[in-house]
């Protein structure tokens, strides 16, 4: 009696309903391949493992793809550089410095929207 109650613990039932078709196909493995309910469950849940992790592991691939992709793209599309005059190295402007300059050059050379730059254009002509 002891003997039934421990195992009766540590392999605890497992009950479901499943649709018709899903039954004769588990009684025809059980049968045909010779396995218990317990190993065709196995077999499943050993699929279903795979598939969980690879699902993660392909979310997580994605996420780093796409991360990479838009930082590269904000990278290219905003980053300021410019070259050292003594070594030639990219340099990468982070200052307030060189924002400061930047600025300044750009406000004593005339820089400013091309619209607002053709609208001034054609106001003198």
């Amino acid at each position: 009696m002891r003997g039934s109650v421990k195992y009766d613990r540590s392999h605890p039932t497992v009950s479901c309903r499943v649709p018709q078709e899903i039954y004769d196909r588990l009684k025809k493995v059980k049968k045909g391949e010779g396995k218990s309910f317990t190993d065709i469950l196995n077999v499943g849940l050993g699929i279903l493992e795979v598939k969980m992790k690879n699902d993660l592991e392909f979310g997580a691939f994605s996420y780093e793809e796409g991360y990479d992709l838009g930082y590269t793209e904000a990278d290219n599309l905003h980053k300021v550089t410019y070259p050292c005059k003594i070594c030639g190295q990219t340099m990468i402007v982070t200052s307030a410095e060189e924002k400061e300059a930047i600025k300044t050059y750009m406000q004593e050379h005339g820089w400013g929207h091309r619209e607002c730059q053709e609208s001034a254009v054609s106001v003198v002509s």
